[in-house]
């Protein structure tokens, strides 16, 4: 009954999300989930929100969630802009601010939704290859675009790009928004932040998902000068005025005033990274340096498949991708708890 699609519709290739199986004694390790649960404080105030106001609709500028998130980063109120996950923030960004004559840039092995979203909303694009070692080549991007536009931590790869080297993407492209998905950087890289004051074309999205343990509330944002800002509102507000539910706001909120746990959980993780990069090593892999909570990784004598599915055998998830090509040796792999990884070190044992 496809004779009922919209052109547009029968041109999409859709995003696909990792897996989320209803396998017995799971290990997760597919979809990069903080295996530590959320703040206390996140329960309270999730829970004092299940009252009579449910009634009434949100508050559609989720004003106290961005002033908090505003004094988190020091920064002011009209500078903030929040959304359902950070994803949605992505897909107002493109429209509102990558979708011009120019084709926009962004890494060939990236993030695999921003693609999707070229194609939905019709926008030119192209994707710069990554160096023999997976990094981004500045150099590669200071040539005339529609603007820019990658994850820092890079996904799948992990790989950081130092700050210095995102301040000379910046002077180099005065004329093109920049896009700067930090939905990693907690986890081990110098967040672009500080750099909003001096350059106006400059966005930085962030995720509560990952460092904030919240995938399950929805919630992004994304800091820039107001005039930024202002458009990805004046988006937002003709396709939902209401994006962010009252349990969203609230236990978002409560998230970001618990700095303590947040530092806790995202120091926990990098140490776990560490451990089982070094065990992982010593089986044979070869791992990318990553600032995130994932790795990618692949053995010389074991394709990246046939491993991710005998590891499934033994009820263990990871990421397998076949393309791009590049890639389709690797696995990536979700940090866990010490416990989680210690049982694919195991079985990695058994397998390789």
């Amino acid at each position: 009954m496809s004779h009922y699609w919209s052109a547009v519709v029968h041109g999409l290739t859709p995003y696909v999300p990792g897996e989320q199986p209803k396998l017995a004694n799971l290990v997760k390790l597919n979809t990069n989930e903080n295996p530590y649960g959320p703040s206390p404080k996140v329960l309270e105030a999730v829970r004092a929100e299940a009252a009579d106001t449910l009634r009434l609709y949100p508050d559609p500028n989720s004003d106290r969630l961005r002033a908090g998130i505003a004094a988190y980063h020091g920064v002011a109120a009209d500078q903030v802009f929040v959304g359902n996950g950070s994803d949605e923030v992505l897909a107002h960004a493109f429209v509102a601010l990558l979708k011009h004559d120019k084709p926009i840039l962004f890494p060939d092995i990236t993030y695999s939704f921003y693609p999707v979203y070229c194609g939905l909303y019709e926008i030119a694009h192209r994707g710069i290859p990554l160096t023999d070692s997976f990094e981004i080549r500045v150099d590669d991007y200071l040539v005339p675009n529609g603007g820019v536009i990658f994850p820092n931590p890079n996904a799948p790869t992990g790989r950081l790009l130092a700050l210095g080297e995102v301040e000379r993407l910046l002077a180099g492209t005065p004329d093109s928004v920049v896009v700067i998905d930090e939905a990693y950087i907690d986890f081990g890289g110098e967040s672009a932040m500080g750099l909003i004051a001096r350059y106006p074309q400059l966005l930085v999205v962030r995720t509560l998902s990952k460092s904030h343990a919240l995938a399950g509330l929805r919630v992004g944002y994304a800091i820039g000068q107001p005039h930024l800002i202002e458009a990805l509102n004046r988006v937002k507000d003709s396709f939902n005025s209401y994006p962010l539910d009252r349990f969203a706001q609230a236990g978002a909120l409560a998230s970001m005033e618990d700095h303590t746990y947040f530092e806790e959980i995202c120091a926990k993780v990098a140490r776990t990274r560490t451990r089982l990069v070094a065990d992982m090593e010593a089986l044979g892999f070869e791992v990318l340096p990553s600032g995130a909570n994932f790795i990618l990784a692949r053995h010389p004598a074991h394709e990246g498949a046939e491993l991710a599915a005998r590891l499934r055998e033994r009820s263990i998830i990871v990421r397998h991708f076949r393309k791009p090509a590049r890639i389709e040796p690797f696995l990536r792999i979700t940090i866990g708890t010490d416990a989680q990884c210690d049982t694919l070190v195991e079985a990695l044992k058994a397998l390789c």
